[in-house]
């Protein structure tokens, strides 16, 4: 598994700990510059002008009539860094967004459509961990005027009335949700939505009129989420985070509840290759319990027991088949 992302994984763990970030008062921090974007060097991926990462796991960019857009997880979690949000003219940030999530999770959705993908100025990792957490609400106001912005852009220059998927993990889950409700909610954009695929977040129905969750493997214009964990494990935050949390099964995509090995489609690696048949899982209750991925070494996961950051990564491929599926079923229907 990516090794970066087990370096994130462990930032959450340690979320319950004492504060250590470093930080100052949000009214005295500097809010970096709003991005614009009808500049292209505003988005980290743009059809036709796929990066190499993407290129490295996806192949090269080939047109689809179905489009992607596509919201990254958190990434800015340096303890040091006092920022409440990221400066997206940071070379830094722009590297771990095309390295990390791009090419390891965006990936799985470029054979169902045309991938957008926005840098924006997300939250830094510190406003989900008191105190810090009562700066959550400014903070997140910028990084959703971003998305938001973004996709009001895309929308009115892109998109050209073609099906829509949005596809999102964690903070990007986050800034999704709130997507779906403001533009997708019983509008009549929800009618060019082939699906939602928010993971790594509590999400569920009453946070929506109209969408709802879907429990069949070809069923469009609603949304699909979970939440992984090592199995028979909880997370400390689990009653507040987790439980009651509407819950996909990310393999058979219907109401089953548990599948085994030979179901497993595939995880994608940090080494860049797919494992089929390496996992099996239990849905419970807000969560997915998976066992350990069989994985070049997957002893040091067996120490792991929250696999938040593998939430897309453990099911690449079968996102990568489910995604092509909803999108001829969404044409078949359309």
């Amino acid at each position: 598994m990516n090794r970066t992302f087990l370096c994130a994984i462990a930032l959450l763990l340690l979320g319950s700990c004492k504060s250590l970030y470093e930080t100052a008062p949000f009214e005295e921090t500097i809010i970096p510059s709003a991005p614009n974007y009808a500049d292209e060097r505003y988005w980290a991926v743009l059809p036709g002008s796929y990066p190499s990462e993407l290129i490295e796991i996806a192949g090269e960019y080939v047109e689809r009539d179905t489009d992607v857009f596509f919201v990254y997880p958190t990434l800015l979690t340096d303890k040091k860094d006092p920022s409440w949000n990221a400066d997206i003219a940071r070379r830094d940030i722009r590297e771990k967004v095309l390295s990390q999530s791009v090419k390891f999770q965006a990936s799985a959705f470029a054979k169902a459509g045309n991938l957008f993908i926005p840098y924006y100025r997300q939250s830094h990792y510190k406003i989900y961990v008191a105190p810090h957490n009562k700066q959550e609400e400014l903070s997140r106001t910028i990084a959703y005027g971003d998305v938001r912005a973004a996709f009001q852009y895309y929308l009115a220059n892109h998109n050209q009335g073609r099906p829509i998927i949005i596809a999102s993990h964690s903070q990007g889950s986050i800034m999704c949700a709130l997507l779906l409700k403001e533009f997708f909610d019983g509008t009549e954009l929800q009618k060019q939505l082939v699906a939602a695929y928010i993971p790594g977040v509590k999400i569920q129905d009453k946070d929506f009129d109209f969408l709802k969750k879907m429990d069949d493997p070809l069923a469009t214009g609603g949304y699909l989420s979970w939440n992984t964990y090592k199995r028979n494990n909880y997370p400390p935050t689990y009653e507040q985070w987790y439980k009651g949390a509407t819950t996909t099964n990310p393999i058979s995509w219907d109401t089953t509840k548990t599948t085994m090995f030979d179901q497993h489609l595939g995880v994608l690696n940090g080494d860049g290759e797919i494992y089929p048949k390496a996992l099996e899982l239990e849905v419970v209750d807000g969560l997915i319990w998976s066992s350990v991925p069989k994985i070049p070494k997957r002893f040091f996961l067996s120490f792991v027991k929250n696999y938040h950051f593998a939430d897309i990564n453990l099911f690449w491929k079968d996102i990568e088949k489910n995604a092509v599926e909803r999108v001829s079923a969404w044409k078949k229907n359309n």
